[in-house]
């Protein structure tokens, strides 16, 4: 592992640290499970599970997987269409471990 996959790995122990309700863990499983995502169809996801959560937790949660964390990309086709996010593939075996580690742990 060099060392940028082991900073984000760090990140992403931290990241599931401070997860007290298991909706980050459940956003990256959502990740690796469903390849492209949008803020709607994880929104609708997560307030299957937790009815409360607001969609700008799930839009400010994408945007700090993607801003801090890195493991994702965003692209839109088109202006009127809603941004697509995408677990890069060379992190997918990253988050799958760092998952079975934190589960591991609990």
């Amino acid at each position: 592992m060099n060392s940028l996959q082991a900073e984000i790995a760090n990140r992403l122990v931290q990241f599931l640290d401070l997860d007290k309700d298991g909706r980050r863990r459940f956003v990256l499983e959502y990740l690796l499970d469903a390849g492209e995502i949008t803020v709607s169809s994880l929104h609708k996801a997560i307030k299957e599970r937790w009815d409360g959560t607001s969609r700008k937790v799930v839009a400010s949660m994408l945007g700090y997987i993607y801003s801090k964390l890195g493991i994702i990309r965003a692209h839109k086709k088109s202006y009127r269409l809603p941004t697509v996010y995408v677990l890069r593939e060379n992190y997918a075996y990253l988050v799958r471990s760092v998952l079975m580690t934190s589960a591991n742990k609990s």
